[in-house]
Protein backbone atom coordinates (compact mmCIF):
# COMPACT_ATOMS: atom_id res chain seq x y z
CA UNK A 1 0.00 0.00 0.00
CA UNK A 2 1.03 4.13 -0.91
CA UNK A 3 0.52 6.56 1.64
CA UNK A 4 -2.49 8.59 1.37
CA UNK A 5 -0.45 11.68 0.67
CA UNK A 6 2.51 11.78 -1.29
CA UNK A 7 4.48 15.02 -2.97
CA UNK A 8 3.59 13.72 -6.94
CA UNK A 9 0.99 11.56 -8.77
CA UNK A 10 1.52 10.26 -12.03
CA UNK A 11 -1.41 9.30 -14.30
CA UNK A 12 -0.41 6.70 -17.22
CA UNK A 13 2.55 4.70 -17.48
CA UNK A 14 3.54 5.34 -21.27
CA UNK A 15 6.49 7.53 -22.09
CA UNK A 16 5.42 11.01 -21.03
CA UNK A 17 4.66 9.56 -17.62
CA UNK A 18 7.78 7.60 -17.19
CA UNK A 19 9.82 10.37 -17.97
CA UNK A 20 8.42 12.81 -15.89
CA UNK A 21 8.23 9.97 -13.21
CA UNK A 22 12.01 9.71 -13.49
CA UNK A 23 12.56 13.26 -13.38
CA UNK A 24 10.60 13.69 -9.73
CA UNK A 25 12.53 11.34 -8.38
CA UNK A 26 15.56 12.04 -8.91
CA UNK A 27 14.25 15.98 -7.63
CA UNK A 28 13.68 14.02 -4.09
CA UNK A 29 9.80 13.59 -4.88
CA UNK A 30 7.92 10.57 -3.66
CA UNK A 31 5.84 9.58 -6.80
CA UNK A 32 2.91 7.50 -7.54
CA UNK A 33 2.15 6.56 -10.82
CA UNK A 34 -1.17 5.49 -11.46
CA UNK A 35 -1.72 2.93 -14.27
CA UNK A 36 -5.25 1.83 -15.62
CA UNK A 37 -4.15 -1.35 -17.27
CA UNK A 38 -1.99 -4.12 -16.63
CA UNK A 39 1.55 -4.71 -15.28
CA UNK A 40 3.68 -5.46 -18.57
CA UNK A 41 7.37 -6.47 -18.34
CA UNK A 42 9.34 -7.38 -21.43
CA UNK A 43 10.85 -10.62 -19.97
CA UNK A 44 7.16 -11.84 -19.92
CA UNK A 45 5.14 -10.22 -22.54
CA UNK A 46 7.94 -10.42 -24.91
CA UNK A 47 9.22 -13.73 -24.19
CA UNK A 48 10.03 -15.37 -27.26
CA UNK A 49 8.15 -16.81 -29.20
CA UNK A 50 5.09 -16.45 -28.10
CA UNK A 51 5.66 -12.68 -28.08
CA UNK A 52 5.20 -13.12 -31.85
CA UNK A 53 1.75 -14.36 -32.00
CA UNK A 54 0.01 -12.35 -34.98
CA UNK A 55 -3.48 -13.52 -33.84
CA UNK A 56 -2.92 -12.58 -30.30
CA UNK A 57 -0.89 -9.25 -30.81
CA UNK A 58 -2.74 -8.03 -33.89
CA UNK A 59 -5.85 -9.46 -34.32
CA UNK A 60 -6.75 -9.87 -31.10
CA UNK A 61 -5.18 -6.81 -29.86
CA UNK A 62 -3.89 -7.73 -26.79
CA UNK A 63 -1.44 -4.41 -25.70
CA UNK A 64 -4.09 -2.16 -26.78
CA UNK A 65 -7.27 -0.63 -24.73
CA UNK A 66 -9.84 -2.61 -23.82
CA UNK A 67 -13.03 -0.71 -25.71
CA UNK A 68 -15.91 -2.60 -23.48
CA UNK A 69 -14.70 -0.59 -20.48
CA UNK A 70 -14.30 2.82 -21.93
CA UNK A 71 -14.00 4.33 -25.44
CA UNK A 72 -14.62 7.58 -27.58
CA UNK A 73 -17.70 8.00 -29.53
CA UNK A 74 -17.20 9.46 -33.22
CA UNK A 75 -18.81 11.61 -35.77
CA UNK A 76 -17.77 13.66 -38.54
CA UNK A 77 -20.17 16.63 -38.15
CA UNK A 78 -21.66 18.35 -35.39
CA UNK A 79 -24.91 18.13 -36.43
CA UNK A 80 -24.98 14.06 -36.30
CA UNK A 81 -25.13 12.10 -33.57
CA UNK A 82 -21.98 10.46 -32.35
CA UNK A 83 -21.70 6.68 -32.04
CA UNK A 84 -19.49 4.52 -30.08
CA UNK A 85 -16.04 3.40 -31.59
CA UNK A 86 -16.43 -0.34 -30.33
CA UNK A 87 -14.01 -1.86 -32.27
CA UNK A 88 -10.30 -0.93 -32.36
CA UNK A 89 -9.38 0.06 -36.46
CA UNK A 90 -8.39 3.51 -37.60
CA UNK A 91 -6.51 3.89 -34.14
CA UNK A 92 -4.92 1.66 -31.27
CA UNK A 93 -4.49 3.38 -28.04
CA UNK A 94 -2.19 1.35 -25.73
CA UNK A 95 -3.24 -0.20 -21.94
CA UNK A 96 -0.90 -1.41 -19.57
CA UNK A 97 2.29 -0.62 -18.18
CA UNK A 98 4.25 0.97 -21.44
CA UNK A 99 1.27 2.18 -22.94
CA UNK A 100 1.50 2.86 -26.61
CA UNK A 101 5.32 3.24 -25.92
CA UNK A 102 5.20 -0.45 -25.19
CA UNK A 103 3.28 -1.35 -28.98
CA UNK A 104 4.99 1.47 -31.15
CA UNK A 105 6.95 1.06 -34.04
CA UNK A 106 10.35 3.13 -33.59
CA UNK A 107 10.22 5.72 -35.93
CA UNK A 108 11.79 8.74 -33.78
CA UNK A 109 12.00 12.57 -34.93
CA UNK A 110 12.61 15.36 -33.48
CA UNK A 111 10.45 18.40 -35.39
CA UNK A 112 10.44 20.99 -38.18
CA UNK A 113 11.43 23.90 -36.42
CA UNK A 114 8.80 26.15 -39.12
CA UNK A 115 6.16 23.79 -37.25
CA UNK A 116 6.62 25.38 -33.90
CA UNK A 117 5.54 28.65 -34.68
CA UNK A 118 3.42 27.33 -38.10
CA UNK A 119 0.87 30.50 -37.52
CA UNK A 120 3.51 32.95 -37.92
CA UNK A 121 5.24 31.65 -40.14
CA UNK A 122 2.59 31.46 -42.99
CA UNK A 123 1.52 34.82 -41.86
CA UNK A 124 5.06 36.05 -42.87
CA UNK A 125 5.29 34.44 -45.97
CA UNK A 126 1.75 34.43 -47.64
CA UNK A 127 -0.30 36.96 -45.45
CA UNK A 128 -2.97 36.43 -43.18
CA UNK A 129 -5.74 35.74 -46.17
CA UNK A 130 -4.01 32.72 -47.22
CA UNK A 131 -5.07 30.85 -43.88
CA UNK A 132 -8.45 29.30 -44.85
CA UNK A 133 -11.53 29.96 -42.73
CA UNK A 134 -12.34 28.12 -39.88
CA UNK A 135 -8.55 26.85 -39.73
CA UNK A 136 -7.42 27.05 -36.04
CA UNK A 137 -3.53 27.53 -37.04
CA UNK A 138 -1.41 28.40 -33.74
CA UNK A 139 2.15 28.48 -32.22
CA UNK A 140 3.36 26.22 -29.45
CA UNK A 141 4.90 28.80 -27.70
CA UNK A 142 8.64 27.67 -27.94
CA UNK A 143 11.24 26.86 -30.11
CA UNK A 144 13.53 24.91 -31.31
CA UNK A 145 16.53 26.16 -29.81
CA UNK A 146 14.77 25.79 -26.66
CA UNK A 147 13.67 22.31 -26.97
CA UNK A 148 16.71 21.13 -28.82
CA UNK A 149 19.19 19.93 -25.38
CA UNK A 150 15.48 17.54 -24.74
CA UNK A 151 15.56 16.16 -27.96
CA UNK A 152 18.62 14.81 -27.38
CA UNK A 153 18.70 13.26 -23.93
CA UNK A 154 15.55 11.89 -25.31
CA UNK A 155 17.47 10.00 -28.30
CA UNK A 156 19.89 8.85 -25.32
CA UNK A 157 17.21 7.43 -23.56
CA UNK A 158 16.16 6.03 -26.42
CA UNK A 159 18.96 4.69 -28.26
CA UNK A 160 17.98 6.12 -31.37
CA UNK A 161 19.81 4.89 -34.82
CA UNK A 162 20.32 7.59 -37.36
CA UNK A 163 22.46 9.48 -39.38
CA UNK A 164 22.91 13.13 -38.73
CA UNK A 165 23.16 16.13 -41.65
CA UNK A 166 24.83 19.08 -39.15
CA UNK A 167 25.79 18.70 -35.70
CA UNK A 168 26.76 22.67 -34.24
CA UNK A 169 26.56 24.18 -37.96
CA UNK A 170 28.88 21.76 -39.54
CA UNK A 171 28.35 19.14 -42.30
CA UNK A 172 28.69 15.09 -40.27
CA UNK A 173 26.85 13.23 -42.52
CA UNK A 174 24.26 12.22 -45.28
CA UNK A 175 21.33 12.75 -43.21
CA UNK A 176 18.13 14.86 -43.88
CA UNK A 177 19.27 18.22 -45.21
CA UNK A 178 16.26 19.86 -43.76
CA UNK A 179 16.52 18.71 -40.66
CA UNK A 180 17.74 21.58 -37.94
CA UNK A 181 21.29 21.80 -36.57
CA UNK A 182 22.12 19.07 -33.77
CA UNK A 183 24.54 19.38 -30.34
CA UNK A 184 25.44 16.11 -30.62
CA UNK A 185 25.40 13.18 -32.54
CA UNK A 186 22.83 10.31 -32.74
CA UNK A 187 23.58 7.84 -29.69
CA UNK A 188 23.89 4.98 -32.60
CA UNK A 189 24.26 4.56 -36.64
CA UNK A 190 21.43 3.86 -39.02
CA UNK A 191 19.66 1.15 -38.96
CA UNK A 192 20.81 -0.93 -42.32
CA UNK A 193 18.09 -0.46 -45.43
CA UNK A 194 16.48 -3.31 -46.82
CA UNK A 195 16.44 -3.53 -50.49
CA UNK A 196 12.90 -1.54 -50.73
CA UNK A 197 14.48 0.87 -48.36
CA UNK A 198 17.73 1.49 -50.67
CA UNK A 199 15.79 1.19 -53.75
CA UNK A 200 13.57 4.22 -53.09
CA UNK A 201 16.80 6.05 -51.92
CA UNK A 202 18.20 5.85 -55.52
CA UNK A 203 15.49 6.20 -57.22
CA UNK A 204 14.29 9.39 -54.91
CA UNK A 205 17.80 11.06 -55.55
CA UNK A 206 17.81 9.99 -59.29
CA UNK A 207 14.71 12.67 -59.38
CA UNK A 208 16.07 15.14 -57.70
CA UNK A 209 15.10 14.44 -54.12
CA UNK A 210 17.06 14.39 -50.84
CA UNK A 211 16.73 10.83 -49.59
CA UNK A 212 18.00 10.06 -45.58
CA UNK A 213 17.58 7.54 -43.65
CA UNK A 214 14.77 7.59 -40.64
CA UNK A 215 15.70 7.81 -37.01
CA UNK A 216 14.64 4.75 -35.42
CA UNK A 217 14.43 4.32 -32.32
CA UNK A 218 15.37 0.53 -32.78
CA UNK A 219 18.78 -0.18 -31.60
CA UNK A 220 21.81 -0.57 -34.68
CA UNK A 221 23.83 -2.33 -32.41
CA UNK A 222 24.19 -2.87 -28.42
CA UNK A 223 23.68 0.23 -26.15
CA UNK A 224 23.74 1.34 -22.60
CA UNK A 225 21.54 4.04 -21.77
CA UNK A 226 22.19 6.67 -19.46
CA UNK A 227 19.93 5.49 -16.78
CA UNK A 228 22.39 1.88 -17.41
CA UNK A 229 19.75 0.17 -19.35
CA UNK A 230 20.90 -2.01 -21.91
CA UNK A 231 19.15 -2.97 -25.85
CA UNK A 232 20.25 -5.62 -27.72
CA UNK A 233 20.82 -4.75 -31.75
CA UNK A 234 17.51 -5.30 -33.58
CA UNK A 235 17.51 -8.33 -35.92
CA UNK A 236 14.99 -7.01 -38.43
CA UNK A 237 12.76 -9.94 -37.39
CA UNK A 238 9.67 -7.23 -38.42
CA UNK A 239 7.37 -7.73 -35.34
CA UNK A 240 7.55 -4.39 -33.95
CA UNK A 241 4.16 -2.16 -34.23
CA UNK A 242 1.80 -3.99 -32.12
CA UNK A 243 4.66 -5.97 -29.91
CA UNK A 244 6.81 -6.05 -26.85
CA UNK A 245 10.27 -6.73 -28.60
CA UNK A 246 11.70 -9.51 -27.29
CA UNK A 247 15.57 -8.41 -28.82
CA UNK A 248 14.88 -5.69 -26.10
CA UNK A 249 16.06 -3.43 -29.55
CA UNK A 250 12.80 -1.39 -29.53
CA UNK A 251 12.63 1.34 -27.20
CA UNK A 252 10.25 1.50 -25.05
CA UNK A 253 9.10 2.78 -21.18
CA UNK A 254 9.37 -0.79 -20.35
CA UNK A 255 13.02 -0.85 -21.18
CA UNK A 256 14.46 2.37 -21.19
CA UNK A 257 13.09 3.74 -18.10
CA UNK A 258 11.31 1.84 -16.07
CA UNK A 259 13.94 -0.84 -15.06
CA UNK A 260 15.79 2.22 -13.25
CA UNK A 261 12.79 3.59 -11.81
CA UNK A 262 11.92 0.82 -10.31
CA UNK A 263 15.07 0.78 -7.96
CA UNK A 264 14.10 4.05 -6.84
CA UNK A 265 12.65 4.03 -3.04
CA UNK A 266 10.80 7.19 -3.88
CA UNK A 267 8.31 5.83 -6.46
CA UNK A 268 5.52 3.36 -6.58
CA UNK A 269 3.52 2.00 -9.35
CA UNK A 270 -0.20 0.90 -9.01
CA UNK A 271 -1.80 -0.49 -12.07
CA UNK A 272 -5.53 -1.39 -12.09
CA UNK A 273 -6.16 2.18 -11.43
CA UNK A 274 -8.31 3.97 -13.37
CA UNK A 275 -8.50 7.58 -12.32
CA UNK A 276 -11.78 9.19 -12.44
CA UNK A 277 -10.92 12.81 -11.57
CA UNK A 278 -7.99 15.17 -10.43
CA UNK A 279 -9.74 16.62 -7.29
CA UNK A 280 -10.16 20.34 -6.80
CA UNK A 281 -10.13 22.52 -3.84
CA UNK A 282 -13.17 24.94 -3.55
CA UNK A 283 -11.80 27.82 -5.33
CA UNK A 284 -10.38 25.06 -8.26
CA UNK A 285 -7.62 26.96 -8.60
CA UNK A 286 -5.67 23.78 -7.19
CA UNK A 287 -5.43 19.99 -7.27
CA UNK A 288 -5.57 18.54 -3.88
CA UNK A 289 -5.35 14.65 -5.15
CA UNK A 290 -6.90 12.44 -7.24
CA UNK A 291 -10.21 10.11 -7.02
CA UNK A 292 -9.43 6.26 -8.73
CA UNK A 293 -11.14 3.51 -8.96
CA UNK A 294 -9.05 0.07 -7.75
CA UNK A 295 -10.24 -2.13 -10.73
CA UNK A 296 -9.44 -5.30 -8.25
CA UNK A 297 -11.26 -4.53 -5.29
CA UNK A 298 -14.05 -2.28 -7.65
CA UNK A 299 -13.72 0.44 -4.22
CA UNK A 300 -12.86 4.17 -5.11
CA UNK A 301 -9.67 5.33 -3.44
CA UNK A 302 -8.40 8.94 -2.42
CA UNK A 303 -5.26 9.80 -2.88
CA UNK A 304 -3.88 13.51 -2.01
CA UNK A 305 -0.82 15.08 -3.44
CA UNK A 306 0.91 18.22 -4.11
CA UNK A 307 1.47 18.04 -7.75
CA UNK A 308 -0.27 16.23 -10.45
CA UNK A 309 0.85 15.17 -13.77
CA UNK A 310 -2.00 14.06 -16.29
CA UNK A 311 0.40 11.92 -18.57
CA UNK A 312 -1.77 9.52 -20.32
CA UNK A 313 -2.74 8.96 -24.30
CA UNK A 314 -3.57 12.02 -26.10
CA UNK A 315 -7.46 11.71 -25.88
CA UNK A 316 -7.42 10.26 -21.91
CA UNK A 317 -5.30 13.66 -21.18
CA UNK A 318 -8.12 15.70 -22.94
CA UNK A 319 -10.75 13.43 -21.23
CA UNK A 320 -9.80 13.31 -17.48
CA UNK A 321 -9.59 17.05 -18.06
CA UNK A 322 -12.95 17.43 -18.62
CA UNK A 323 -14.45 15.14 -15.96
CA UNK A 324 -12.41 16.87 -13.82
CA UNK A 325 -13.69 20.80 -14.36
CA UNK A 326 -10.10 21.64 -15.31
CA UNK A 327 -10.38 24.69 -18.18
CA UNK A 328 -13.28 26.23 -19.68
CA UNK A 329 -14.46 23.19 -22.38
CA UNK A 330 -14.68 24.50 -25.51
CA UNK A 331 -17.67 26.26 -27.39
CA UNK A 332 -17.14 25.52 -31.51
CA UNK A 333 -20.02 27.76 -31.87
CA UNK A 334 -18.52 30.47 -30.06
CA UNK A 335 -14.65 29.54 -30.43
CA UNK A 336 -14.47 30.19 -27.08
CA UNK A 337 -13.04 28.22 -24.15
CA UNK A 338 -9.96 25.37 -24.83
CA UNK A 339 -10.14 21.96 -23.41
CA UNK A 340 -10.81 19.69 -26.33
CA UNK A 341 -10.22 22.56 -29.00
CA UNK A 342 -7.57 21.94 -32.02
CA UNK A 343 -7.97 18.27 -31.95
CA UNK A 344 -6.07 17.10 -34.77
CA UNK A 345 -4.93 13.95 -36.84
CA UNK A 346 -2.49 12.90 -39.33
CA UNK A 347 -3.00 12.19 -43.21
CA UNK A 348 -1.63 8.98 -44.23
CA UNK A 349 -2.23 6.95 -47.53
CA UNK A 350 -0.09 4.31 -48.73
CA UNK A 351 1.23 3.83 -52.24
CA UNK A 352 2.34 0.43 -53.28
CA UNK A 353 4.55 -0.38 -56.54
CA UNK A 354 5.27 -3.74 -58.20
CA UNK A 355 8.46 -4.51 -59.27
CA UNK A 356 9.63 -7.29 -62.06
CA UNK A 357 9.87 -11.23 -60.46
CA UNK A 358 13.17 -11.24 -60.29
CA UNK A 359 13.05 -8.33 -57.47
CA UNK A 360 12.76 -9.94 -54.12
CA UNK A 361 11.43 -7.50 -51.28
CA UNK A 362 10.62 -9.95 -48.84
CA UNK A 363 8.27 -8.18 -46.68
CA UNK A 364 8.52 -10.42 -43.56
CA UNK A 365 11.96 -8.69 -43.28
CA UNK A 366 11.60 -5.16 -41.48
CA UNK A 367 11.78 -2.95 -38.26
CA UNK A 368 9.16 -0.32 -37.00
CA UNK A 369 11.69 2.52 -37.53
CA UNK A 370 13.55 2.15 -40.05
CA UNK A 371 13.47 3.13 -43.60
CA UNK A 372 14.59 5.97 -46.16
CA UNK A 373 12.08 9.23 -46.59
CA UNK A 374 12.41 12.55 -48.11
CA UNK A 375 11.62 15.95 -46.86
CA UNK A 376 11.11 17.57 -49.86
CA UNK A 377 7.37 18.45 -49.19
CA UNK A 378 7.12 18.60 -45.33
CA UNK A 379 6.40 21.85 -43.49
CA UNK A 380 7.90 24.90 -45.35
CA UNK A 381 10.41 23.37 -47.31
CA UNK A 382 8.81 23.97 -50.57
CA UNK A 383 6.37 27.29 -51.99
CA UNK A 384 2.72 26.83 -50.78
CA UNK A 385 2.18 29.99 -52.29
CA UNK A 386 0.61 28.54 -55.78
CA UNK A 387 -0.70 25.65 -54.19
CA UNK A 388 -2.87 26.80 -51.69
CA UNK A 389 -3.19 24.52 -49.13
CA UNK A 390 -0.92 24.93 -45.67
CA UNK A 391 0.61 21.88 -44.02
CA UNK A 392 3.16 19.32 -45.58
CA UNK A 393 4.43 15.44 -45.59
CA UNK A 394 7.11 13.31 -45.35
CA UNK A 395 7.75 10.41 -47.82
CA UNK A 396 9.12 6.87 -46.77
CA UNK A 397 9.44 3.49 -47.47
CA UNK A 398 9.23 2.14 -43.80
CA UNK A 399 9.47 -1.40 -44.24
CA UNK A 400 8.15 -3.00 -40.59
CA UNK A 401 7.59 -6.52 -41.90
CA UNK A 402 4.28 -8.19 -43.00
CA UNK A 403 2.78 -10.89 -41.09
CA UNK A 404 0.57 -13.42 -43.17
CA UNK A 405 -2.63 -13.12 -41.48
CA UNK A 406 -1.79 -9.08 -42.50
CA UNK A 407 -1.35 -9.97 -45.80
CA UNK A 408 -3.88 -12.13 -46.79
CA UNK A 409 -6.29 -9.68 -45.04
CA UNK A 410 -5.13 -6.74 -47.24
CA UNK A 411 -5.01 -8.94 -50.32
CA UNK A 412 -2.60 -8.59 -53.47
CA UNK A 413 -3.63 -4.81 -54.24
CA UNK A 414 -4.40 -3.66 -57.27
CA UNK A 415 -6.38 -5.10 -60.04
CA UNK A 416 -5.97 -8.69 -59.18
CA UNK A 417 -8.82 -10.98 -58.88
CA UNK A 418 -10.69 -11.47 -55.50
CA UNK A 419 -10.64 -15.42 -55.30
CA UNK A 420 -9.58 -18.05 -56.88
CA UNK A 421 -5.81 -18.99 -58.69
CA UNK A 422 -5.50 -15.68 -59.62
CA UNK A 423 -6.08 -13.83 -56.34
CA UNK A 424 -3.70 -16.67 -54.89
CA UNK A 425 -0.64 -15.89 -57.72
CA UNK A 426 -1.31 -12.25 -57.27
CA UNK A 427 -1.18 -12.57 -53.30
CA UNK A 428 2.09 -14.08 -53.94
CA UNK A 429 3.39 -11.82 -56.16
CA UNK A 430 2.69 -8.52 -53.82
CA UNK A 431 4.00 -10.18 -51.00
CA UNK A 432 7.18 -11.00 -52.57
CA UNK A 433 7.73 -8.53 -55.02
CA UNK A 434 6.32 -5.51 -54.25
CA UNK A 435 7.02 -2.01 -51.71
CA UNK A 436 4.64 0.18 -50.09
CA UNK A 437 5.62 4.12 -50.28
CA UNK A 438 3.66 6.03 -47.32
CA UNK A 439 2.81 10.04 -47.05
CA UNK A 440 2.80 10.66 -43.72
CA UNK A 441 1.31 14.03 -43.58
CA UNK A 442 0.39 16.90 -41.36
CA UNK A 443 -3.56 17.66 -40.31
CA UNK A 444 -3.98 21.36 -39.35
CA UNK A 445 -6.79 22.23 -36.71
CA UNK A 446 -10.34 23.62 -37.58
CA UNK A 447 -13.04 25.35 -35.43
CA UNK A 448 -14.94 22.65 -36.07
CA UNK A 449 -13.33 19.90 -35.25
CA UNK A 450 -12.85 19.14 -31.01
CA UNK A 451 -13.37 16.77 -28.83
CA UNK A 452 -16.43 17.33 -25.56
CA UNK A 453 -18.10 15.52 -23.19
CA UNK A 454 -20.90 12.81 -25.00
CA UNK A 455 -24.06 13.49 -23.95
CA UNK A 456 -25.88 9.64 -24.22
CA UNK A 457 -23.04 7.43 -24.49
CA UNK A 458 -21.42 6.45 -20.44
CA UNK A 459 -18.36 4.49 -20.04
CA UNK A 460 -18.44 0.98 -17.68
CA UNK A 461 -17.71 3.77 -14.42
CA UNK A 462 -20.56 5.71 -15.29
CA UNK A 463 -18.99 8.70 -16.77
CA UNK A 464 -19.94 10.26 -19.96
CA UNK A 465 -17.38 9.22 -22.76
CA UNK A 466 -15.34 12.09 -24.67
CA UNK A 467 -16.67 12.45 -28.16
CA UNK A 468 -14.83 12.99 -31.04
CA UNK A 469 -15.76 15.38 -34.20
CA UNK A 470 -13.72 15.09 -37.05
CA UNK A 471 -13.49 14.68 -40.45
CA UNK A 472 -11.14 15.24 -43.52
CA UNK A 473 -10.96 18.91 -44.91
CA UNK A 474 -10.36 20.46 -48.47
CA UNK A 475 -6.94 21.70 -47.49
CA UNK A 476 -5.45 18.38 -46.21
CA UNK A 477 -6.93 15.98 -48.86
CA UNK A 478 -5.62 18.83 -51.70
CA UNK A 479 -2.13 18.69 -49.46
CA UNK A 480 -2.14 15.06 -49.81
CA UNK A 481 -3.09 14.68 -52.99
CA UNK A 482 -0.29 17.05 -54.53
CA UNK A 483 2.37 15.63 -51.76
CA UNK A 484 1.36 11.88 -53.50
CA UNK A 485 1.54 12.86 -56.89
CA UNK A 486 5.20 13.75 -55.98
CA UNK A 487 5.62 10.28 -55.05
CA UNK A 488 4.81 8.65 -58.99
CA UNK A 489 8.05 10.13 -60.53
CA UNK A 490 9.88 7.68 -57.77
CA UNK A 491 7.90 4.58 -58.52
CA UNK A 492 8.69 5.08 -62.36
CA UNK A 493 12.83 5.65 -61.55
CA UNK A 494 12.57 2.50 -59.57
CA UNK A 495 11.47 0.81 -62.87
CA UNK A 496 8.25 -0.82 -61.37
CA UNK A 497 6.11 -2.52 -63.74
CA UNK A 498 2.77 -1.16 -62.23
CA UNK A 499 1.67 0.97 -59.70
CA UNK A 500 -1.15 2.44 -57.33
CA UNK A 501 -1.23 6.10 -56.03
CA UNK A 502 -3.22 5.88 -52.64
CA UNK A 503 -4.31 9.14 -51.66
CA UNK A 504 -7.24 11.14 -50.27
CA UNK A 505 -10.07 11.39 -52.31
CA UNK A 506 -12.11 15.07 -53.01
CA UNK A 507 -14.34 15.01 -50.13
CA UNK A 508 -13.18 11.92 -48.58
CA UNK A 509 -14.96 11.51 -44.81
CA UNK A 510 -13.08 9.70 -42.01
CA UNK A 511 -13.61 5.92 -41.85
CA UNK A 512 -13.32 4.77 -38.84
CA UNK A 513 -13.29 0.84 -39.78
CA UNK A 514 -9.71 0.54 -41.01
CA UNK A 515 -6.08 1.71 -39.65
CA UNK A 516 -4.97 5.02 -40.43
CA UNK A 517 -2.61 6.01 -37.31
CA UNK A 518 -2.26 6.12 -33.75
CA UNK A 519 -0.93 9.91 -34.22
CA UNK A 520 -3.79 11.90 -32.39
CA UNK A 521 -3.14 15.23 -31.02
CA UNK A 522 -4.50 18.40 -29.57
CA UNK A 523 -7.29 19.00 -27.46
CA UNK A 524 -5.14 20.33 -24.59
CA UNK A 525 -2.56 22.39 -26.36
CA UNK A 526 0.08 24.84 -25.40
CA UNK A 527 0.65 28.36 -26.23
CA UNK A 528 1.09 31.48 -24.73
CA UNK A 529 -2.44 33.13 -24.83
CA UNK A 530 -5.07 31.16 -21.81
CA UNK A 531 -7.52 32.15 -24.01
CA UNK A 532 -6.75 30.08 -26.61
CA UNK A 533 -4.39 26.84 -24.99
CA UNK A 534 -5.20 24.99 -22.26
CA UNK A 535 -1.82 24.78 -20.89
CA UNK A 536 1.45 27.37 -21.19
CA UNK A 537 4.45 26.92 -22.75
CA UNK A 538 5.64 24.70 -19.71
CA UNK A 539 2.72 22.29 -20.22
CA UNK A 540 2.05 23.83 -17.01
CA UNK A 541 -2.57 24.63 -16.71
CA UNK A 542 -3.14 27.81 -17.26
CA UNK A 543 -6.12 27.62 -14.54
CA UNK A 544 -4.76 24.59 -11.99
CA UNK A 545 -1.04 25.00 -11.49
CA UNK A 546 -0.19 22.55 -9.76
CA UNK A 547 -1.53 20.48 -12.88
CA UNK A 548 0.85 19.60 -15.94
CA UNK A 549 -0.94 17.83 -19.06
CA UNK A 550 1.95 15.87 -20.80
CA UNK A 551 1.94 14.93 -24.08
CA UNK A 552 0.59 15.14 -28.09
CA UNK A 553 -2.42 16.67 -26.40
CA UNK A 554 -0.26 19.70 -26.54
CA UNK A 555 -0.07 19.78 -30.19
CA UNK A 556 -1.73 22.54 -31.65
CA UNK A 557 -1.93 21.41 -35.12
CA UNK A 558 -0.88 17.78 -36.33
CA UNK A 559 2.94 17.65 -37.80
CA UNK A 560 3.87 15.74 -40.64
CA UNK A 561 6.09 13.64 -38.43
CA UNK A 562 5.72 10.87 -35.95
CA UNK A 563 5.06 12.24 -32.27
CA UNK A 564 6.90 10.55 -30.10
CA UNK A 565 9.74 12.39 -30.09
CA UNK A 566 8.08 15.76 -29.38
CA UNK A 567 6.63 14.10 -26.68
CA UNK A 568 9.47 12.69 -25.15
CA UNK A 569 11.42 16.35 -25.36
CA UNK A 570 8.43 18.09 -24.24
CA UNK A 571 8.25 15.78 -21.20
CA UNK A 572 11.87 16.34 -20.53
CA UNK A 573 11.70 20.44 -20.86
CA UNK A 574 8.43 20.17 -18.46
CA UNK A 575 10.37 18.30 -16.23
CA UNK A 576 13.24 20.34 -16.09
CA UNK A 577 10.89 23.46 -15.36
CA UNK A 578 9.32 22.11 -12.77
CA UNK A 579 12.29 20.72 -11.26
CA UNK A 580 14.40 24.24 -11.90
CA UNK A 581 11.68 26.89 -11.21
CA UNK A 582 8.57 25.74 -9.98
CA UNK A 583 9.47 23.48 -7.44
CA UNK A 584 11.42 26.38 -5.86
CA UNK A 585 8.10 28.33 -6.00
CA UNK A 586 5.22 26.69 -6.97
CA UNK A 587 2.44 28.25 -8.38
CA UNK A 588 2.02 30.12 -12.23
CA UNK A 589 5.33 30.09 -14.07
CA UNK A 590 6.46 33.26 -15.34
CA UNK A 591 6.34 33.18 -19.10
CA UNK A 592 9.91 33.67 -20.06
Amino acid sequence: MCAKKVDAIVIGAGWAGSILAKELTEAGLSVVMLERGDERATAVEGDYPTSIDELRGAIRHRLFQNLSQSTVTIRNMPDQEALPYRRLAAFLPGEGVGGAGLHWSGVHFRVAPDDLALRTNVVARYGKNFIPEGMNLQDYGVTYEELEPFFDKAEKVFGTSGEPYTIKGKIAGNGNRFAPDRSDAFPLPAMGEVYSASLFRSAAANVGYHPYALPAANASAQYTNPYGVQMGPCNFCGYCSGYDCYMYSKASPNVNILPALRQDPKFTLITKAHVLKVNLDADKKKATGVSYLDLRTKKQVELDADLVIISAFQFHNVHLMLLSGIGQPYDPQQNTGTVGRNFVYQTITTSRAWLSPKQYTNLFVGAGGAGVAIDDFNSMNFDHGPLGFVGGSPVWVNQAGVKPIAAAIGGPGGKAPTWGEGYKDAMVDTYRHSLTIDAHGSNMAYRDVYLDLDPTYSNAYGQPLLRMTFNWKDNDIRMNQYVVGKIEPIIKAMGATRYSLGMLKDGEVFDTRRYQTTHLGGGAIMGTDPKTSCVNRYLQSWDVSNVFVIGASAFPQGMGYNPTGMVAALAYWAAYHIRTTYLKNPGPMVQA
